[in-house]
């Protein structure tokens, strides 16, 4: 069957109707997985039983699938009486499967900053929160903000693990025309296209914003 290129088109506008909810649930999983991949590294730098129980956690995390803890969530919470939305799930899911190798990518880039830092700020009176906050964090953006970008891209093209939850998300529209008209090439290639555009935004904007981060002699 040869790739119809008028058929291609005119899926274009309804894959694209459902690109506000690829790029909300890519947005929100973001902020999650930094916050909660930072918090996790907190604890863990600070040792101590919780520090070894969140070095598991993290390290469970990452030896796991994505579609595990989306099937967990959707599926066997329920059974315990904790009942998520299909888009409820998709975000927690997403959030917390990438906060684990946010956690690594936060490690490094705290690793990265010498220690002579975090001593300067304990001088001039900094509790640990506002040294982390104020001295710390700022540098270790300047550090991460390339492999950080690189796991907010991954984010985005983990979006379509959501169709299997019935998420109204680009790739679900895809195959919803794919079963209707039973051509799959046109759709999912359509679909392909405007990830791939997404994904090179991304990309910019982060190249943009190491650049700004890194300073003038960056430029």
């Amino acid at each position: 069957m040869a790739f119809d290129l008028a058929f291609a088109l005119s899926t274009v506008p309804t894959i694209l109707g459902a690109i506000g909810m690829t790029l909300l649930v890519a947005a929100v999983s973001c902020v999650g997985a930094a916050a909660i991949g930072f918090g996790f590294e907190l604890v863990r730098r600070g040792g101590g039983l919780a520090g070894l129980f969140i070095g598991f956690v993290i390290d469970f995390i990452r030896a796991t699938p994505v579609l595990v803890w989306l099937y967990c969530l959707y599926f066997i919470l329920p059974f315990y009486g904790i009942r998520l939305g299909a888009l409820a799930v998709g975000i927690v899911g997403l959030s917390f499967y990438y906060s684990g190798y946010l956690a690594e990518v936060f490690k490094a880039g705290i690793d990265a900053i010498p220690n002579g830092q975090a001593e300067a700020a304990r001088a001039l009176g900094l509790g640990r929160m506002d040294a982390t906050i104020f001295v710390i964090a700022p540098q270790m953006l300047r550090n991460i903000a390339a492999p950080m970008g690189n796991y907010f891209v991954s984010i985005l093209k983990a979006t379509p693990y959501l169709a299997v939850l019935a998420v109204p998300e680009m790739l679900g529209r895809a195959f919803d025309i794919a079963s209707e008209t039973y051509r799959y090439a046109e759709p999912l290639t359509v679909a392909g296209l405007i990830f791939l555009g997404l994904a090179l935004l991304i990309t910019q904007a982060i190249k943009r914003l190491e650049v700004r981060l890194m300073g003038p002699t960056a430029r």
